[in-house]
C-alpha cells in the first residue's frame, strides 16, 4: 500500500517591482524537498492577489526491498501516473435499500413460485408433509367445529327472527345454507387456521432463521423449501377443504337445533329448504375458496418466517404480521373469488318460497 502526500509550497514573495518580469511571471525562490532543490514559478493574475502554483510535486512512498525501509521518491503530476487513492463516487442508489414490506412481499411471490415448481418436480418431503397435515387437520378440528357451531347459531338468531315475522319460515334453511356454504364456512375456517396454524408456522421458521438452522440445512445439502415450506403448503391446501365441509355440516346442525328449540321452526322444514336451495357448485366453490385460503395462509406465514431478523423481538413481530396479512389476503381473495364464481342475478331461493 502506497502512502501519498501532497506538499504545498511554502514561500515568501517579494513585492518589489523589479522582481516582476515583463511576462508577468515572478520568481519566488528555490525550495528544497529532502535535499533536492526545485524551482517553482507562480503567476500573478490581474483579478486576484493570490499566487497560483502552476506545478507541484507528489510524494509517494515506495518500499525498498534491499533494507526493508521505505524510500521517498518524487513524481511529477504531468507524468500520467496517479498515486492518489481512488475514491468511488457515491450514487443515490448506493445507500438505498428497499423497504421491509417490499422485499418481504416479493419473497412471498418468489416462495410461491418455488413451491409450485418443486411440487411439480416431485421434490416433496412426504414424511414431513404427513406430520404437518396432522397438525393442520385432526388437531385443528375441535376449535374449528366449536367456532362454526356458535357462528351458525348467531346467524340463525338474526335470520329466523326476521323471516318468521314475515311468514317466510320455509326460506330460512335455504338462506342459511347459501350463506354458510358460499361465505361463512370457508372464511371462518380459514381465519381459525390462520390464527392457530399460520402463527405457528411463522414462529417456527422465524426461530429457525434467527438461530441459523436453515443455513445448517443448506450445509447438509437439503433444500429448506423442500423440507420446511412445501410440506406446510400442501398440508394446508389439503386440510382446509375437509375442515370447511365439516364446519358447514356443524353450522347447519346447530342452526336447525336452535331454530326448532327457540323459535319453533321444524328441523325438517329447515333441512328441506336447504336441500332445495343448495347446488353442487355451492359446495365446490366453498372447497376451492378454502384451498386458496389455505395456500395464502401457509405461503405468507412461511415467507414471513424465513425472512425474520432481529432475534426474539423479530420472531414476535413476524408472527403478528404473518397472521394480520394472512387475514387481509383471505378477505381480498374471498371478494375476488365471489365476484368470479357468482355473477349476475341468482335464482337459488326460488324453490324455497
Amino acid at each position: 500500500m502506497q502512502s501519498v502526500y501532497h506538499f504545498q509550497p511554502i514561500c515568501f514573495a517579494s513585492c518589489r517591482r523589479d522582481s516582476v518580469k515583463s511576462d508577468k511571471w515572478m520568481k519566488v525562490g528555490e525550495l528544497s524537498h529532502f535535499g533536492r532543490p526545485e524551482r517553482i514559478l507562480f503567476r500573478r493574475t490581474p483579478n486576484s492577489m493570490f499566487l497560483k502554483p502552476m506545478k507541484h510535486k507528489l510524494l509517494s512512498s515506495i518500499p525498498n526491498s534491499a533494507d526493508g525501509y521505505p524510500t521517498v521518491g518524487l513524481a511529477d503530476e504531468d507524468t500520467g501516473i496517479n498515486h492518489s487513492p481512488i475514491l468511488e463516487t457515491e450514487t443515490w442508489f448506493s445507500k438505498w435499500s428497499p423497504p421491509n414490506y417490499l422485499w418481504r412481499g416479493l419473497s412471498v411471490l418468489i416462495l410461491a413460485g418455488q413451491v409450485i415448481i418443486r411440487t411439480l418436480k416431485g421434490k416433496v418431503h412426504w414424511k414431513n408433509t404427513l406430520q404437518q397435515l396432522e397438525r393442520a387437520g385432526p388437531k385443528s378440528v375441535g376449535v374449528c367445529l366449536l367456532t362454526a357451531a356458535f357462528v351458525g347459531m348467531a346467524f340463525t338468531i338474526q335470520f329466523v327472527r326476521e323471516f318468521t315475522r314475515l311468514g317466510l319460515n320455509r326460506s330460512v334453511g335455504g338462506v342459511l345454507a347459501l350463506a354458510f356454504s358460499r361465505e361463512l364456512s370457508p372464511v371462518v375456517t380459514s381465519i381459525v387456521v390462520a390464527g392457530r396454524i399460520g402463527s405457528a408456522f411463522a414462529a417456527e421458521l422465524g426461530t429457525m432463521q434467527v438461530s441459523e438452522q436453515t443455513d445448517t440445512l443448506r450445509v447438509l445439502g437439503t433444500n429448506p423449501v423442500d423440507y420446511l415450506v412445501t410440506p406446510r403448503v400442501i398440508a394446508c391446501c389439503v386440510a382446509l377443504p375437509l375442515l370447511t365441509l365439516m364446519c358447514f355440516t356443524v353450522s347447519m346442525a346447530s342452526s336447525a337445533l336452535l331454530a326448532e328449540g327457540v323459535y319453533g321452526v321444524s328441523i325438517n322444514i329447515i333441512l328441506d329448504s336447504a336441500q332445495r336451495a343448495l347446488r353442487s357448485w355451492d359446495l365446490i366453490s366453498a372447497m376451492i375458496k378454502s384451498q386458496v385460503f389455505g395456500a395464502i395462509v401457509a405461503i405468507v406465514s412461511c415467507a414471513w418466517g424465513v425472512t425474520t431478523m432481529g432475534g426474539a423481538k423479530g420472531v414476535g413481530e413476524s408472527t403478528t404480521s404473518a397472521v394480520v396479512l394472512s387475514l387481509v389476503g383471505i378477505f381480498i381473495a374471498d371478494f375476488v373469488l365471489s365476484c368470479w364464481f357468482f355473477q349476475g342475478a341468482g335464482d337459488s331461493l326460488k324453490n324455497c318460497v
